[in-house]
């Protein structure tokens, strides 16, 4: 089987290098072509994990051009391996998904001195534990999510409830007291599924008070800003926008209420959703819809700034109804893609110029992609995707992974594959290009690093 497998793969791969360099994503994508592009993500997977697991195995990231390894902290928290296992099962992986979870269980320990940041740690580990646990039922990985819920708790310890950035996983201790609505508020979906499966409400208690001071703090005019004093609650930075700092705060008012059924966060995202597309969404040359940033108070345009991770954006208006918005905003997406072969990390939208030249194999445009077709059925998003997967191997793909770039302009790689290569940007490709049947998409929400968790009793009717 396994050589079977192999040699299919590779046939696949062959048959997609002789397509033409850049088809245009105007063009349609039959199911049939969409098959084998599936199958061709699956491959290049399994390309990017055997590079992991020759040059880095253990270790928290594979450096692709160097052959070598990063860990974001003294120890290894299998960073890789968490983020990659959910994805792996879903694609039937099972060699891959096997060896990948029997190293967590033997090695994943987080007794260690270390201060590692809540956020990170948050949405990748505990994420990645919890939806690997509810695809296999391995208790393992659940005794593993608790023991590093616990030890995340005390970031919840100020006088306002807001969590500090870090905290020490063996000692308890705390630090950074300045923070931003993505760190405070994209919490809930882990610490509540914890809270779910273990029976112990601490966690969702810990993390909805997060989520509500958060939004309890927004303007007079409902945006929120770029920083905050946890201790204080007052804000350091009324820069207001949709990108990193800020994006997934709005992401998890919406997925909370389908995850759990809360009203209130319903409550909270209808409250918020009109101020984001009221100051920051901005129509430039002939109606291109664009988010740029503005002040949080007075909702004066402050940056024509729109980027990478602001390209999750059309997911969630997709995702809370709004398509024709959601459409129009991935169109101006893809012209920001097209620009120079791949995105770059920020654009102004205004000029049309690069402002942060970075590519790091983010996965947003292709998840509001594979969103809009999920929601529409049309051809168009999938043959969006066909085009920027084909630029992605083109441009980031190495003799044993995949590298982030330095800047699109020159194309220039950098030694660099994030876990969330492995969480996000293959899976989103891979259920883009798949037959639906691959994921029950009504049965699951995503967190922000794209680890699927299962909609239980009380979940919101969409």
């Amino acid at each position: 089987m396994k050589a079977t497998l192999s040699t299919a793969l590779a046939a696949v791969a062959f048959a997609l290098s002789s397509l033409p360099a850049h088809a245009a994503s105007d063009e349609s994508v039959t199911d049939a072509q969409a098959a084998v592009l599936a199958q061709r993500v699956k491959a290049e997977t399994k390309h990017a994990w055997q590079g992991y697991k020759r040059y880095a195995w253990g270790h928290d990231d594979l450096k692709p051009l160097s052959k070598g390894s990063r860990d974001w902290y003294e120890q290894s928290l299998l960073m890789s391996p968490v983020d990659a296992l959910d994805t792996l099962i879903l694609m039937g992986l099972d060699e891959e998904a096997t060896e990948a979870r029997e190293l967590i269980v033997a090695k994943l320990s987080f007794d260690h001195d270390l201060y590692v940041q809540n956020f990170e740690v948050t949405i990748r580990l505990l994420g990645g534990l919890l939806s690997a646990y509810q695809m296999t039922g391995d208790e393992r990985l659940l005794k593993l999510a608790e023991d590093l819920g616990k030890r995340l708790l005390p970031v919840f310890d100020s006088k306002t409830g807001l969590p500090y950035t870090h905290v020490n996983l063996r000692t308890g201790q705390i630090r950074g007291k300045v923070s931003n609505p993505a760190e405070t508020g994209t919490l809930l979906i882990e610490f509540g599924t914890l809270s779910k499966l273990t029976g112990n409400p601490v966690y969702y208690d810990k993390a909805k008070r997060a989520l509500v001071e958060t939004y309890k703090r927004r303007s007079k005019i409902g945006l929120v800003g770029a920083a905050i004093d946890v201790e204080t609650g007052e804000w350091t930075r009324a820069d207001s926008h949709i990108g990193g700092g800020i994006d997934s705060y709005y992401e998890y008012l919406y997925k909370c209420w389908l995850l759990f059924g809360d009203a209130e966060c319903k409550k909270m995202w209808d409250d918020s959703i009109p101020a984001v597309n009221r100051y920051l969404a901005d129509e430039v040359r002939d109606g291109e819809l664009w988010y740029g940033r503005a002040d949080m108070n007075t909702g004066k345009r402050t940056a024509t700034r729109y980027g990478a991770l602001d390209a999750f954006m059309p997911a969630l208006l997709a995702l809370g109804g709004d398509l024709p918005r959601a459409g129009r905003l991935q169109e101006s997406g893809s012209k920001m893609w097209r620009l120079h072969g791949i995105e770059p990390e920020s654009l102004d939208y205004a000029t049309m110029k690069v402002t942060s030249g970075a590519y790091h194999l983010r996965p947003e445009i292709v998840e509001s992609a594979y969103y809009l077709y999920h929601f529409t059925g049309d051809a168009k998003y999938r043959a969006m995707g066909r085009e920027f997967f084909e630029d992605f191997v083109r441009h980031c793909r190495t003799e044993h992974g995949y590298a982030a770039l330095k800047d699109v302009r020159t194309m220039e790689k950098d030694d660099s594959m994030e876990s969330f290569l492995f969480a996000e940007t293959f899976k989103y490709y891979y259920l883009l290009f798949a037959s639906p049947k691959a994921l029950d998409f009504d049965g699951i929400v995503f967190n922000t690093e794209a680890h699927p968790l299962r909609r239980g009793e009380g979940a919101a009717k969409k």
